[in-house]
């Protein structure tokens, strides 16, 4: 069975960057599992698994503008410390969810100088090729349900 619209895929893949570094690798026991043209993949790595069969082993690579989109500077910002209303300590890496003209926004913590907050509200791979290795290990139909919530049951979607 080929991969289409309304029907369920389970992939195993490797994502790596334009170096060749890993950035990814589903586990043995966890590949992705979604239903295909739900909307929950990255539009380049679905239209890449379109018509693929249980049992393909491909390559391919993903532009920004398929992935995560472009790098953003607008989205890079200092912010004063009392943005981070209830946090002790604050220190580079930590995430928070915050609300920008466009919706929500995962802003990561670049640096911390004092009361000046530096922030990061774009995608860690926005900007950046994405390189798949990729094996599909089943196609199914959906279920009915499957298709009316637009997601596969209880499943991991971690390519999205």
């Amino acid at each position: 069975m080929e991969i289409t619209d309304r029907r369920v895929a389970t992939v195993h893949y490797t994502l790596t960057d334009d170096a060749g570094q890993v950035i990814y690798k589903s586990p043995a026991d966890a590949p992705l599992i979604y239903l295909h043209g739900g909307g929950k993949l990255m539009p380049g790595l679905e239209k890449a698994l379109a018509g693929k069969k249980t049992g393909a082993r491909f390559l391919t690579d993903v532009a920004p503008e398929d992935a995560y989109g472009p790098r953003h500077e607008r989205l890079v910002q200092v912010v004063p410390r009392s943005a981070f209303e209830g946090v002790d300590s604050l220190q580079p890496g930590m995430q928070f969810l915050t609300e920008i003209a466009e919706g929500p926004v995962l802003a990561t913590v670049l640096k911390v100088n004092g009361d000046r907050i530096t922030v990061d509200g774009n995608h860690a791979l926005a900007g950046k090729n994405l390189h798949f290795d990729l094996e599909v290990v089943d196609v199914r139909e959906a279920t009915a349900e499957e298709i009316e919530r637009g997601d596969v049951s209880d499943q991991p979607t971690s390519a999205s």
